[in-house]
């Protein structure tokens, strides 16, 4: 249904169909500007609402809500503790608890095998990674449509996977005695119940922290002897810095120096695992991952695990489920394994503020396991009711059908070196102007939070431009480069990586001074977890959150983003039951749903057992299933409920500390705790507000718009079965050429008055006047924008003024013709979806759009350049049809310039 009519155009631009031509019979007739703002050239000093004209003050006119249609946040959730145990020095002479201090072990026996002299084939397939693409790659930085990672090879798709060519020294053989494990069932490893082994224990973290004057904790004691001795199942929940690692590390230890198997840890991302990996290699321990970032080294690991020369293997989740891992390799581990490691355990429950699909595999894992293979599962963010949860799923019942004894070890969450703040300031700019002079002056380097990938790469930018040294570190960062920066950060080469949360777990450096957090996250347990980043080893450590305005609007971004419908489930299912064995390309043509919501159900329904995935893709297993709507909105509930307590925080008067321990469950606090740290207690020292020189230039520095659109370039896979014949790479001929946004509407600056104009209760109407001088702003920093021939507009069945009123007035400021339109057929007048996947949208636009030209207008387009101007583009079809359609008809070149960026 359009919209009504705008008073200030003639009737027919409006009326739904063609544009007719008016005025001289020429290409690219001239419409009647007597009712359109007229044009000046000149710089504009007036407030007058000409083209070109506007301060950016006038954004702080409009005080309209922000549109759903906003940013995504970076989720994660807790990362690995160093072999730290305490924080608080002990008297000079009793022993201290362990710091964090690099670990050595250089003398802890382990069982191995002579090195094998070639490695063995062994399948080689992998998730992407992050080994959660959906959870680490922010859904509005992705290229248009689809995800980034939806398009990288996919061994278990039919992709070719890599081998290595060569093979690496078994390494660090030499340097010990090899030892062949003994043959063993799970329950051969025997502990005397006379033997104490606490002595081992504790000398192996000796070395493993590299002091002679370090115990263990009682509870990290208690779970290495339930560990070892018993074979139990363990769940940890403590503080970061606490040290879990080291109760894994030393029980790998104890058991391989006993002849058990290999310890496998499952853990969430490659950062994790890097710093996992370096500190076992440390400690003496040979640790190996299989991930896509080493697929040329699959095979050694596989033939280095069957020969015994790998004492600890770290896997990611999704793993669990990647056909050739799961069926060849897999069971051998699980056969042998000496102990089995569940990192960042809270991923396992639903409740969890980072629950994922794939952990809920480990169910599977933990039932298929042999009698007596000791479990350890381990978190930092875990309330009453995720780790009354977590606790249930380890007691699931193994292969003899016993149900585990899951012992549960909880401690106090206090972090005795966080000074916590709030700082609410008016605006973006005033937030960043504070950022830029508490780097400044703040000590030591840390890490600033964003909720989206744009918002970090501005501020980033911003901050590199007022020389502060800084980088970017997101989920479109390239896994090389993140290896570097963590490096440089580390080594205090940087001030801070402005981050979203893919720098969460698994990022460790106890001297990190400070986190600040450009924005709220959506959970007060996540905010915990990001901020346990800093003070491990530093007596104060600067904690800030300045929360903003558009905070809200993301959440209810990622709370669309639930679980399916039921009708969207079972289309699936059909498809499947159908089609067979099929991939998620081909499977987006026929359910409407976005790449990433289609791959996130795939796994649901995977744990679930509706589903299987195999080589090629997926296909149904033909059991029953049931849509527990219940559950989803249980889980619904409690995201909701996460949001109101994140914003109570915020406004809370009373400790913050405390306020976080409480929303924890933790134990140990007491009523009427006050932390005496934060800001509420007085014990925090925030930098000041900033001043008005420096917030003006913040502002001036985000008055700068324009980024720049990247035009299609494949056709979606599948498209025949939509009845459309388009397919494999768009033809040069066809395709449109780089084009221009004034923002993204998830970023800084200009994005804000544009999630204003496009926010659901914002009337349709002429371009805003600030608007009209960022888009002139970008069409004279665009030279081939400014060398078109004419103007084209993309008809628009939602705002038709604006959209009307946006290209007449290019026209009319270029000097150039404006030719016609491109709109919706008749029959298609309703405004197509957006939320549906790529494949889709394309077929619903290719079907849609026609040309809407005079026959003169028409017949002027051989060999000119147009300007094909859009209010927003999403997932790109749209130009790229368009565009497709201009050139067919003669065109030459047609750039799109587009209000808004999704």
């Amino acid at each position: 249904m359009t919209s009504p009519a705008d008073p200030a155009l003639p009737a027919s631009d409006t009326d739904g169909g063609p544009v007719k031509p008016r005025g001289p019979k020429r290409w690219g007739v001239e419409p009647d500007w007597s009712k359109l703002p007229t044009t000046r050239r000149a710089p504009i000093v007036d407030d007058s609402p000409a083209w070109g004209t506007s301060s950016i003050d006038a954004r702080q006119l409009m005080n309209l809500p922000v549109p759903d249609e906003l940013a995504e946040a970076d989720e994660s959730s807790d990362d690995p503790d160093e072999a730290a145990v305490d924080e608080t020095p002990a008297p000079e002479s009793a022993p201290v608890e362990p710091e964090a201090v690099e670990p050595r072990i250089a003398d802890v026996p382990v069982a191995r095998q002579a090195p094998v002299e070639q490695a063995q084939d062994a399948p080689a397939q992998d998730e992407a990674g992050y080994d959660d693409p959906y959870k680490d790659v922010p859904y509005f930085d992705e290229p248009p449509g689809d995800p980034a990672w939806a398009d990288e090879p996919h061994p278990a798709d039919g992709a070719p996977a890599q081998r290595s060519s060569t093979r690496r020294p078994a390494g660090r053989a030499s340097e010990r005695p090899t030892v062949r494990p003994v043959p063993r069932t799970a329950t051969s490893v025997v502990v005397g119940d006379d033997e104490d082994l606490r002595p081992e224990a504790e000398a192996a973290l000796r070395r493993l922290v590299g002091r002679q004057d370090v115990v263990l904790r009682d509870d990290q004691w208690t779970a290495i002897d339930a560990l070892v001795r018993e074979h139990r199942r363990a769940l940890v929940v403590q503080r970061t810095g606490w040290g879990k690692s080291a109760v894994y590390f030393v029980s790998t230890a104890l058991l391989r120096a006993r002849g058990a198997g290999p310890t496998i840890i499952i853990s969430p991302l490659l950062a994790l695992m890097r710093d996992q990996i370096s500190a076992a290699e440390r400690a003496g321990i040979r640790a190996a991952t299989i991930n896509s970032a080493n697929v040329t080294e699959w095979d050694q690991i596989h033939a280095q695990i069957e020969s015994g020369q790998i004492d600890v293997l770290l896997c990611s989740p999704e793993r669990l489920n990647n056909p050739g891992f799961r069926d060849e390799v897999l069971p051998r581990l699980a056969a042998d394994a000496g102990l089995v490691v569940i990192d960042e355990a809270h991923c396992v429950s639903d409740w969890g503020h980072d629950f994922r699909p794939d952990y809920r595999r480990i169910r599977t894992l933990l039932g298929e396991l042999p009698t007596g293979i000791p479990v350890l599962a381990t978190t930092a963010t875990a309330n009453s009711r995720v780790t009354q949860d977590v606790a249930e799923q380890l007691e699931v019942p193994g292969a003899d059908g016993a149900r585990a004894e899951v012992l549960v070890l909880r401690g106090g969450l206090d972090r005795e070196s966080l000074h916590l703040s709030v700082l609410r300031l008016g605006d973006q700019p005033t937030r960043v102007a504070w950022l830029l002079e508490a780097l400044r002056s703040v000590q030591g380097s840390g890490i600033v939070y964003c909720l989206t990938v744009s918002v970090a790469e501005q501020v980033a930018a911003q901050l590199k431009a007022a020389g502060i040294p800084v980088a970017a570190y997101t989920g479109r960062t390239d896994p090389t480069e993140r290896e570097s920066l963590e490096a440089d950060l580390k080594a205090n080469r940087v001030k801070a990586l402005v981050a979203t949360s893919a720098l969460g777990m698994g990022f460790d450096k106890p001297d990190l001074g400070f986190v600040v957090h450009m924005g709220a996250p959506s959970s007060p347990i996540a905010y915990y977890q990001q901020v346990g980043r800093a003070g491990r080893a530093v007596d104060s450590a600067l904690v800030v959150l300045l929360p903003g305005e558009e905070d809200r609007r993301i959440w209810e971004y990622f709370g669309s983003l639930a679980f399916p419908q039921e009708h969207q489930v079972r289309a699936t299912l059909d498809a499947l039951a159908r089609g067979g064995t099929q991939s998620a390309p081909a499977l987006e043509t026929q359910v409407d749903l976005t790449r990433s919501r289609l791959e996130m159900m795939l796994k649901v329904l995977d744990v679930d057992g509706a589903v299987k995935r195999v080589k090629g893709g997926w296909e149904s297993t033909g059991q029953g299933w049931s849509y527990d709507a219940d559950r989803y909105a249980r889980v619904e509930q409690a995201r909701l409920a996460e949001q109101r307590t994140m914003l109570d925080y915020i406004a809370t008067d009373g400790c913050r500390m405390a306020f976080l321990r409480a929303t924890l469950d933790d134990p140990d606090l007491a009523p009427g705790t006050r932390c005496g740290r934060c800001d509420n207690c007085g014990g925090a020292d925030v930098p000041a507000a900033p001043s008005t020189e420096h917030v003006s230039q913040a502002r001036q520095a985000m008055d700068v718009p324009g980024v720049t659109i990247e035009p299609r370039k494949m056709w979606p896979s599948g498209m025949a079965s939509l009845d459309v014949d388009l397919k494999g790479k768009i033809p040069e001929s066809q395709q449109a050429a780089p084009g221009r946004a004034v923002a993204r509407l998830d970023g800084l600056g200009w994005s804000q008055p544009l999630r204003e104009l496009f926010a659901p209760s914002t009337p349709d109407g002429e371009t805003p006047v600030h608007l009209r001088r960022a888009v002139v702003q970008v069409l004279d920093a665009w030279p081939a924008g400014k060398a078109v021939d004419g103007v084209v507009a993309i008809r628009s069945t939602t705002r038709p003024v604006l959209v009307q009123h946006l290209a007449h007035g290019l026209a009319t400021y270029l000097g150039k013709p404006f030719v016609g339109t491109i709109g919706p057929a008749p029959a298609h007048e309703e405004p197509g979806r957006h939320d549906v996947n790529s494949a889709m949208r394309l077929a619903s636009v290719e079907k849609r759009l026609v040309l809407e030209l005079s026959p003169a207008a028409a017949a002027g387009l051989e060999g000119r350049a147009l300007l094909l101007v859009d209010d927003l583009v999403g997932s790109g079809w749209t130009q790229a049809v368009a565009a497709r359609l201009l050139r067919a008809a003669g065109a030459r070149t047609v750039l799109p310039l587009v209000l808004a960026q999704r």
